[in-house]
C-alpha cells in the first residue's frame, strides 16, 4: 500500500513539474520575443533559472552575494528577470547613473512597490518608510523640521552619551573575561536609547533584568515582526504566506500576534503622553512623540484617527534607528579586529582629539562637532558600510513606461531593484581593490573625510528619499564606537573579519544584513597607562623640541655675543 501511495506521489509530482516546466518554456520564449522587440539589453533570465539561482543560494547562505556575481557579468551592470509564469518581470541594476535616474530624475514614476507595502503593512502602516505620493510627502516635510532642528539634535546627542556612560559601559564591564555577543548588546543598548529618544524614558532592557516586563515583550514582539517580514520577502512564492495569513495559521498567526503586542504597547504609550500634554506636564519634552503630538495638532486629526497617526510614526522611527545601527556596528567590529592597523589609527585619532579637548577624568563624552572632527573613524564607519550595507537592495515598483540611462527598457507595472550590496563590491565603482576594507578611499590629501556620490554610495538611499537620521546614525556609531575602544581591547571569539574571512562572510539570510549566529567577543579592560600613553608620546615630542629649541637659541646667543665682541 505504501509503495502504491508512493508510486502516486511520483506520477502526480512528474506531471506537475512537466506542466511547470512547459509553461516557463512558453513564457521563456514569450518574454525572449518581447525583449527582442522592445528590450534588446539587458539580458533577460528565465523563471527556471531565476528560481533555481534563488533556491540554491538560499540554501548556502549567499543570497546576497548572488546579485553581484550575476551583475558583475553583465557589461551594463543591469539584468531582467521574468517570475512565475512571465506574470512579473523585475530588472536588477548596479549602475549608478540608472539609480541617479530612478530615486531623483524620474522620482515620481517609481514607488515603494505592492510587495513591499504589503509585505511592511501591518509593522510599519503609512509611514515614510511605507507611504507614497502626498502622504510621504506630509511625512517628510515634517520630519525634516523636527530632525534637523538644533534643540533636537542637542537632546540626541545628550542622551547618546548618557546611556554609553549609564549603560553600555558599566554593563560591558560586568562582563568580566567572558565572552558577550555584542550583536545582541548593541541591539539592546539602541533600543533603550531610540526608547528614550523617541518616548522619552528609558526600558533599561539593557541592565535590568526585565524578561516578563512590557518592555521585554514589546521589544521579543518587535523582533518577531522584523524576523517573520523577512519571511515574507524571502518566499519563492508569495501566495503562500498570503494564504496563511487569510487563514491565521503557521507563522502569519505568530506574526498577527506579535503585531497586537506592538500596537497594545505603542498605544498606551501615545495616550498617556496625551494625557500629560492635556495637564500641561511636558510640553517642553524633546523627544520625537512630544514634538510630533504638537506639530499633529494641525493635521485635522482627531481621537483614534491621530493616534494611528502618531503609532506609524514611532514605529517607522524605531524600526529605522533600532536594528540598522546596531548591525552596522557589529559588522564594523568585526571588521576591525580583522584590521589591526585601522584600529590603531582609530585609538590615535580619538587620542589626540582628546588631548586636544582636555576631558575631565579622561572620559569621552564628546559634543556633536568633536564627533565631527573623528575624520578616519567616520571613513573606516562609511567603508564598512559600503561592503556591508545594513539595507542590501532597494526595490521600486514602475507606473508608466520608462528608458533608463543605460538603455534599458522599463514597463509599466514593472519592479526595478538595485542592490546596495552589489555596488558596493562593483569594480567598475570602486576600483579593482572593492573587495578590501581601505577607509583611506573615503579621505583627501590632508586626511579630511570626503563623501561619495549618493548614488554611487546608496547606504543612505539618495535623491527625494535619502535618509533624514543619517547624521543620527553617523553620531550614535561614532560615540558607541569612542567609547568603547576608548576602555576595551576587543577580541573577537574564532577571530574578526580578515581579508581571508571577507570572502565568504557570516551573512544571515534577511531583509536586514545581520550577521549570521551574532558576533561573540571578549572584553579586555584597557589600564590607564595604555589609555594615556599616547598622550605621553605626544608629550614626550613636545619636550623634546623644546628641549632641541632651547639648545639652539643658546647656540644662538653664544654666536651672537662672539660676532660683538669681534665688532668692538
Amino acid at each position: 500500500m505504501a509503495g502504491y501511495i508512493n508510486s502516486d506521489h511520483l506520477r502526480l509530482f512528474i506531471l506537475s513539474l512537466s506542466i511547470l516546466i512547459t509553461l516557463s518554456a512558453f513564457f521563456y520564449l514569450l518574454g525572449r520575443r518581447h525583449s527582442a522587440i522592445k528590450t534588446p539589453h539587458p539580458p533577460s533570465s528565465s523563471l527556471f533559472r531565476n528560481l533555481t539561482g534563488f533556491l540554491l543560494n538560499r540554501l548556502r547562505h549567499r543570497c546576497h552575494d548572488w546579485p553581484p556575481d550575476t551583475l558583475t557579468t553583465n557589461p551594463s551592470l543591469t539584468l531582467q528577470a521574468t517570475g512565475f509564469l512571465g506574470f512579473s518581470h523585475r530588472i536588477r541594476t548596479a549602475d549608478p547613473a540608472n539609480l541617479d535616474h530612478i530615486l531623483l530624475t524620474n522620482f515620481p514614476n517609481y514607488i515603494k512597490n505592492t510587495c513591499y507595502t504589503t509585505a511592511m503593512q501591518e509593522l510599519l502602516g503609512t509611514g515614510v518608510l511605507s507611504s507614497n505620493s502626498n502622504l510621504w510627502s506630509s511625512h517628510r516635510r515634517i520630519a525634516t523640521h523636527e530632525l534637523i532642528s538644533k534643540s533636537f539634535i542637542t537632546f540626541v546627542s545628550h542622551t547618546i552619551q548618557s546611556q554609553i556612560l549609564k549603560s553600555l559601559i558599566p554593563h560591558l564591564l560586568k562582563a568580566g573575561n567572558n565572552a558577550v555577543d555584542l550583536h545582541q548588546v548593541l541591539k539592546r543598548f539602541t533600543f533603550d536609547n531610540m526608547c528614550n529618544i523617541v518616548f522619552g524614558f528609558n526600558p533599561c532592557l539593557l541592565t535590568s533584568n526585565s524578561v516578563g516586563s512590557k518592555y521585554h515583550s514589546f521589544v521579543q514582539a518587535f523582533d518577531t515582526a522584523v524576523e517573520l517580514i523577512s519571511n515574507r520577502f524571502m518566499s519563492p512564492l508569495p501566495v503562500v504566506w498570503r494564504l496563511k495569513r487569510y487563514f491565521n495559521i503557521g507563522n502569519e498567526r505568530k506574526f498577527k500576534q506579535a503585531i497586537e503586542t506592538v500596537n497594545r504597547f505603542v498605544m498606551d504609550i501615545i495616550e498617556s503622553k496625551e494625557l500629560q500634554f492635556n495637564g500641561h506636564s511636558c510640553i517642553t519634552n524633546d523627544d520625537l512623540l512630544s514634538r510630533y503630538i504638537v506639530s499633529s495638532s494641525g493635521l485635522g486629526f482627531e481621537g483614534e484617527e491621530r493616534r494611528n497617526y502618531l503609532r506609524d510614526v514611532i514605529i517607522n522611527f524605531i524600526f529605522a534607528g533600532k536594528d540598522l545601527t546596531s548591525t552596522a556596528l557589529t559588522w564594523f567590529f568585526w571588521i576591525l579586529d580583522g584590521h589591526p592597523h585601522c584600529k590603531h589609527k582609530i585609538r590615535k585619532e580619538i587620542a589626540m582629539l582628546m588631548n586636544q579637548s582636555d576631558h575631565i577624568d579622561h572620559q569621552p563624552n564628546l559634543t556633536f562637532d568633536e564627533l565631527k572632527s573623528l575624520h578616519y573613524l567616520h571613513a573606516a564607519l562609511s567603508e564598512s558600510m559600503r561592503l556591508f550595507p545594513p539595507i542590501p537592495m532597494i526595490s521600486r515598483f514602475t507606473l508608466d513606461d520608462d528608458m533608463l540611462p543605460d538603455g534599458t527598457y522599463v514597463e509599466r507595472g514593472w519592479f526595478v531593484d538595485c542592490s546596495v550590496y552589489a555596488m558596493g563590491r562593483m569594480k567598475r565603482i570602486w576600483g579593482s581593490d572593492c573587495d578590501e576594507f581601505r577607509p583611506e578611499r573615503w579621505l583627501d590629501g590632508n586626511g579630511v573625510y570626503k563623501s561619495f556620490d549618493p548614488f554611487k554610495y546608496p547606504v543612505f538611499s539618495g535623491g527625494y528619499r535619502m535618509c533624514l537620521g543619517k547624521e543620527m546614525a553617523y553620531l550614535q556609531m561614532k560615540s558607541v564606537v569612542v567609547a568603547v575602544m576608548h576602555r576595551f581591547e576587543i577580541e573577537v571569539v574564532g577571530g574578526g573579519g580578515s581579508p581571508e574571512k571577507m570572502v565568504d562572510p557570516p551573512v544571515s539570510m534577511s531583509t536586514v544584513l545581520s550577521m549570521k549566529n551574532g558576533l561573540r567577543v571578549r572584553l579586555k579592560k584597557r589600564q590607564q597607562d595604555d589609555i594615556d600613553a599616547p598622550r605621553v608620546k605626544d608629550k614626550g615630542v613636545m619636550i623634546a623640541f623644546f628641549g632641541v629649541f632651547l639648545v639652539w637659541l643658546s647656540f644662538y646667543k653664544h654666536k651672537q655675543y662672539k660676532l660683538i665682541g669681534v665688532t668692538n
